[in-house]
């Protein structure tokens, strides 16, 4: 089943945990946890997305390129948002789904238009 979301005017974290709980199947009565599942969603107008409070400037997110000691880079939200609002996004819900063989497959049934 496909689920299509307008992400205009909505709460990142709120869009995240629900599209993460659709992704691994439990919104169906054949949930199985040891299943990928099979539904898929669809987020449109992901530019329109809203951060509540001071999380724009103060949400940092973090990365570290090489692997190496003292090579961690930083961005804030805004940076990484007028770069790809889409990376916002995919980024929320990866660290909402569990850890575990499942989650790249249930991230390939994440659409973002």
């Amino acid at each position: 089943m496909d689920y299509i979301f307008d992400a205009k005017n909505k709460k990142l974290g709120r869009l995240a945990s629900e599209v993460a709980v659709i992704l691994q199947g439990k919104k169906n009565p054949d949930y199985e946890p040891r299943m990928a599942g099979t539904d898929r969603v669809i987020v449109k107008n992901i530019a329109a997305i809203e951060v509540s409070g001071q999380k724009e400037r103060q949400k940092i997110y973090y990365h570290q390129p090489a692997g190496y000691i003292g090579h961690l880079k930083a961005r804030t939200y805004r940076e990484v948002f007028q770069k790809s609002p889409k990376k916002v996004l995919q980024l929320a819900v990866l660290r909402m789904l569990p850890k575990n063989k499942l989650q790249a497959k249930r991230m390939k049934r994440l659409i973002i238009e």
